[in-house]
């Protein structure tokens, strides 16, 4: 023990204590942290098994390098955005350009270069230190018992895994059908808490996005919950021998955690290249029918969690668009309605000529309209406010990787703080400022995403009682109704001033330009007697959304017949299913196999059946509309959605 007390020792000990310490910076902030003890625990055991492993310090302190590099931004992030490193962020850190990085850091690159110095410096202080000592040697036969216990907790583990546990079936089984029961409608508030996703959504994934998954996607969770089943003849491991591992538990520990973040991370992008070869030959063989050379800009707006009846420019009481409501040249669309309530289901519809009744599949063997566009000789961007990877978002980052120029510009998460959608206005600026005469830029908005408050500043919290400052609001808790519907009211407003920046933005170019916008989804809050809120459900407030269209004087006249068309199909039934017809034709773009009957601005358009994502695929057009929570029913047999 005295050593131990040695400096060079205490320096060594003291900060492997404080790189572990990491995952607990929350309670300097007076914040809880998850699943405490267990973290502790699972750091211990990744410790206990490095150093048995490596023996001493000086062996396996290389292997520390990139959690010491990473410590500036995991704190960066855990103060300003209540979360560490995760796939999303370094997605990010993979596809930024040393350039980006420097347009972002601005003046603060210096202060984030000293201070990477200075953990350099650190790192090699207690390299240094490592080096010079051999009283932290593990040399006695305790080493090799504790290697041998960890081989048996290996493997044991990983017969847990192969052949499942005993309490894991029962546990998945029930898993699955609350999950079912809360897809189906469930009434109740712990059904819509359930099915909202809330309390289950990890990291950087979506968790609103949870409860849609199809029915091969459940089965796909019961699976793996249950481990793979390679022999009925191996029994499962008793519930009492089941390893206490928690994978998310351990990839918030610090530093060995990183590598669970790094696998994660390794992991999404192979399955974003998989998805990408699907498509990888594919060509629309497009092309600009109008050889113009006037500068030309398409923007394509995708909004988040927004709703139409809570739009005033859609007749509600309250004025959550007084700016749009000035626009000469702006169209909304009455009845415009989206196939499911997800994101990562519902984006892909909109941006590709994915079916709606093909919604619930994964990937799909075209690209979207970005190439399309490319194609037409556009140069192409994806400005993202959203995630880049995570189990709920690359089936939308694979199109926007068909891009020429990709940002994702969140560096929150979803239900916490984040950038506010006015991140994306200077990317916005320096795209329309580039040289090429072509361009179509696709804003993809964090809109009213849960937490409502966090979408908006201050000056935008207008009614109230609202949820604004309040961290983690209990949205169980149907006393905070008012709030919770305040605070989304108040994020239609601040979309409807982002909005207004685009346009503002696009009229001062001078250039021929149009907008479009739509959201993925909507939300259900409580309405009426209905306990069900946000989204994943079957209500119409889900799915039926706002979209608009705006366009330049300019345009107006160079496309007369477009702006004529559009005004003559505004009350027509529509659905993202037409977005990506009516964009191309916005831009004059053909191709060999289009179809302009689903373009609301051609002479040729016709209105098509829709569908919704309700007990099966329902007819929306066929359908009644049921209670408080305006349940979407069919009147017939709903068309069985296929795995």
């Amino acid at each position: 023990m005295p050593s131990l007390l040695r400096p060079v020792n205490l320096f060594l000990l003291l900060s492997y204590l404080l790189l572990s310490s990491l995952p607990f910076f929350a309670w300097l902030q007076g914040k809880p942290v998850d699943q405490p003890a267990r973290i502790l625990a699972m750091e211990f055991v990744a410790w206990l098994a490095v150093w048995a492993v490596f023996k001493r310090p000086a062996w396996f302190h290389w292997l520390l390098l990139p959690a010491f590099l990473a410590l500036p931004t995991e704190i960066y992030l855990r103060t300003f955005f209540g979360q560490g490193i995760s796939t999303h962020h370094l997605g990010i850190i993979a596809e930024t350009s040393p350039r980006e990085s420097l347009e972002f850091l601005g003046q603060k690159v210096w202060l984030m270069l000293a201070v990477m110095v200075g953990v350099i410096v650190w790192w090699w202080a207690t390299l240094r230190a490592a080096r010079s000592t051999r009283d932290l040697d593990w040399s006695d036969h305790s080493r090799w018992l504790t290697i041998a216990l960890l081989l048996a907790g290996t493997g044991v583990g990983a017969y847990g895994y192969e052949y499942g546990v005993e309490s894991s079936s029962a546990s998945a089984s029930a898993a699955v059908a609350h999950t079912a029961s809360s897809s189906a409608g469930s009434a109740s508030t712990k059904g819509s808490v359930a099915a909202s996703g809330f309390g289950e959504g990890e990291g950087d994934s979506d968790p609103d996005d949870a409860e849609s998954a199809s029915p091969s996607v459940a089965s796909a969770v019961q699976a793996s919950a249950s481990g793979p089943v390679a022999s009925a003849s191996w029994p499962k491991l008793p519930a009492w021998a089941g390893m206490p591992l928690d994978t998310k538990a351990f990839g918030d520990t610090w530093p060995f955690g990183l590598i669970a973040r790094g696998i994660d991370f390794w992991q999404e992008r192979q399955y974003l290249a998989d998805l990408s070869d699907k498509s990888k030959r594919f060509k629309f063989g497009a092309y600009q029918a109008s050889q113009d050379s006037t500068p030309q800009v398409v923007v394509m707006v995708i909004g988040e969690s927004s709703r139409y009846d809570r739009w005033s420019l859609n007749g509600y009481e309250r004025d959550t668009n007084p700016l749009l409501k000035k626009e000469s040249n702006l169209v909304s669309f009455p009845d415009m309605i989206t196939a499911v309530s997800a994101t990562r289901l519902s984006v892909p519809v909109l941006v590709s000529r994915k079916p709606a009744t093909q919604s619930l599949q994964a990937g799909f063997s075209e690209k979207s309209f970005l190439t399309a566009f490319k194609e037409a000789g556009f140069k192409t961007y994806w400005l993202s406010n959203q995630i880049s990877f995570g189990q709920f978002d690359t089936p939308v980052s694979v199109f926007a990787k068909e891009a020429d120029v990709l940002q994702f510009m969140n560096l929150g998460g979803f239900t916490n703080n984040s950038n506010l959608d006015k991140i994306l206005l200077d990317p916005l600026k320096n795209a329309i400022a580039d040289p090429a005469p072509k361009k179509l830029i696709v804003l993809h908005t964090l809109g009213s995403h849960w937490n409502y408050s966090h979408r908006y500043p201050q000056e935008f919290d207008q009614w109230k009682p609202s949820l604004f400052g309040i961290d983690n609001p209990v949205y169980t808790n149907l006393k905070i109704k008012p709030q919770l519907n305040n605070s989304y009211d108040n994020s239609i407003l601040y979309t409807d001033w982002f909005l207004a920046q685009v346009i503002d933005t696009l009229k001062t170019s001078g250039q021929l330009s149009a907008m479009l916008y739509s959201s993925d989804h909507g939300q259900t809050l409580y309405d009426g007697s209905c306990n069900l809120a946000f989204h994943g459900h079957n209500t119409q407030y889900e799915f039926h959304i706002p979209a608009l269209m705006w366009y330049s004087d300019l345009y107006k006249s160079t496309y007369p017949d477009k702006i004529a068309q559009l005004q003559r199909h505004t009350r027509s039934r529509l659905s993202t299913e037409n977005m990506f017809h009516t964009l191309l034709d916005m831009a004059d773009i053909r191709y060999g196999t289009e179809r302009l009957e689903w373009s609301f601005l051609s002479r040729e358009f016709k209105p098509h059946k829709r569908y919704v994502d309700s007990y099966g695929w329902t007819d929306y057009d066929h359908a009644i509309i049921r209670g408080d929570c305006r349940e979407v029913i069919d009147k017939g047999m709903p068309l069985a959605q296929g795995k």
